[in-house]
């Protein structure tokens, strides 16, 4: 019982910020061109293979949160596939955090020199 509350955490403390992190980043796509027809292209294959990871994270999400409660609630023992679904939501939470998720680079400031310019 105490698992299945660990893992129901699990996925709303990672999973979930991932994906609406992931949801604000769909779009942005640094050193796109919008007049060369193959960039067109790949970032259309790109924004459509990201909204695919984000519904699948949401899917898996959904039903490990479903399935954790509800098995808390009737007091029975969670089916094994539920943690290779956890792992798999988590390996996927990373995915969109590590490549579309996280903001831009910060600028690099110059360093301030004494002397006057």
């Amino acid at each position: 019982m105490l698992v299945n509350l660990l893992i129901a955490a699990a996925v709303v403390v990672f999973p979930i910020p991932a994906l609406i992190l992931g949801a604000r980043g769909l779009l942005k796509r640094p050193g796109f061109n919008p007049d060369e027809p193959a960039d067109r292209l790949s970032y259309v294959i790109v924004v459509v293979l990201r909204a695919l990871l984000l519904v699948v994270v949401f899917a898996l999400s959904a039903l490990i949160l479903v399935s954790t409660i509800g098995a808390t609630i009737r007091d029975v023992q969670l089916h094994g596939l539920v943690y290779v679904f956890f792992g798999l939501d988590v390996l996927l939470a990373l995915v969109i955090w590590f490549s579309f998720a996280h903001r831009g680079r910060r600028r690099v400031r110059r360093r301030v020199t004494p002397a006057a310019r």
